[in-house]
């Protein structure tokens, strides 16, 4: 763990990792605080009275040291990016999530299986998935794709990268959802105490409004009936021809992605996000993560089908990938470091042994498949299509990266 660490410190102190940004202007951010609000414009939509029940009193102003992590993290999101790759308020946010007390729970609505919106004394919010199956569970082989339980720790390492128990003796519950809720899959206590995974909600839908977007290659969903990217080999085509994965970084953006699915081994990416107030020149937002990490002795290619049809991966995500495969900076040597530091860590390991050497194996194969691209574009006479330049400067790097 000592080595595993100090990799970890240096694939973050290493240049691709450390690459200066211009700096943000002010309507690239999704948030701002008003610096003043006058009495005229105070409404009900302000914050409520701290009177209330379990809630902790008010101390906030502009500055952003008054502010709660779940606060800071809010208006730290820009066009860009969701947080940075360093930023210091995740392990306050991550420590709030574990330690804090809960305030009040309610279900939320929707989705195939059991969550909960769990509030705290900040006014922050947290969404709450149960442990289902134990770590080294793997999905069985003949469970069809969408038909398994969601895994708590997957969005845990999701984040990094984010069994059925009897129930005599163990306290126990079930709520309302399209299929595992109900007495045969209740969620239990080992006897009262339950592992989870939180994860802090996103600025509500009034502050910041999200486009859902469904992905070109989402899978059919039927046991009969496939869809038209496992038919078509030339799908790809037809997609760059389509708004708005004809213009900008949407199509290199989605094949980032596609390459996280993989190496989690998540099927079940149907749909992303963007905030709507930066239109589609913006980030990708990827939630829920919960049916990754469920086998670490098979992949699954049709994953990484739309890298293969498109043959298409920018500069930067190239490199890192090619850097996260040398030994000093071995993937799954710096992804057992970071899941060190996560709070369930001193319960058990987030990931077995097994699902960590499957990502340094899956990374293997994203190279090997752009790598194929590559060579067929050199056999066609075709030029360097493969790498989409996302920055100038790094061509001065493709040697420190190997």
């Amino acid at each position: 763990m000592e080595s595993a660490l100090s990799k970890l410190e240096a694939l973050f102190d290493h240049p691709l990792y450390n690459m200066l940004s211009p700096p943000i202007p002010e309507e690239d951010w999704l948030l701002r605080v008003k610096p003043k609000v006058k009495a005229s414009e105070k409404s009900s939509q302000m914050w409520v009275s701290a009177s209330q029940d379990g809630y902790e009193d008010i101390q906030w102003n502009s500055s952003s040291n008054s502010h709660p992590p779940w606060l800071r993290f809010h208006l730290g999101i820009s066009r860009w990016q969701l947080y940075p790759h360093r930023d210091p308020n995740m392990e306050a946010l991550t420590q709030q999530l574990a330690t804090s007390r809960i305030v009040s729970t309610v279900q939320k609505s929707g989705g195939t299986q059991l969550k909960l919106v769990m509030s705290f004394p900040n006014y922050g919010q947290a969404m709450f998935k149960p442990m289902k199956q134990e770590r080294d569970d793997e999905t069985n082989y003949n469970l069809y794709y969408f038909s398994d339980f969601e895994r708590h720790n997957a969005e845990i390492a999701a984040f990094h990268l984010d069994s059925y128990s009897e129930h005599m003796g163990n306290v126990c519950f079930y709520g309302q959802c399209s299929y595992y809720c109900s007495t045969e899959h209740a969620v239990c206590g080992s006897p009262r105490d339950l592992e989870s995974s939180l994860a802090v909600m996103l600025p509500d839908l009034s502050l910041a409004t999200r486009r859902s977007w469904r992905s070109p290659w989402r899978r059919s969903y039927s046991r009969s009936k496939l869809a038209k990217w496992e038919t078509e080999s030339d799908y790809c085509s037809t997609v760059k021809k389509t708004p708005p994965y004809n213009k900008g970084t949407r199509l290199v953006d989605f094949i980032d992605l596609v390459i996280l699915d993989f190496l989690m081994g998540n099927m079940d990416r149907h749909h992303y996000e963007t905030f709507e107030k930066f239109g589609n020149n913006t980030f990708l937002l990827h939630l829920d993560n919960g049916r990754a990490f469920g086998r670490h002795s098979k992949d699954e290619p049709s994953i990484l089908v739309p890298l293969e049809q498109c043959c298409r991966i920018r500069l930067s995500t190239w490199l890192r990938l090619r850097l996260l495969s040398l030994p000093q900076y071995r993937l799954s040597d710096v992804m057992r470091a970071s899941l060190s530091h996560d709070p369930l860590h001193s319960v058990a390991p987030l990931l077995s042994e097994p699902h960590l050497a499957a990502l340094d194996r899956r990374l293997q194969t994203v190279l090997e498949t752009v790598s194929r691209c590559q060579k067929q574009q050199s056999k066609d006479g075709g030029g360097n299509e493969v790498i989409f330049d996302d920055t100038a400067h790094l061509k001065d790097m493709v040697t420190s990266a190997g």
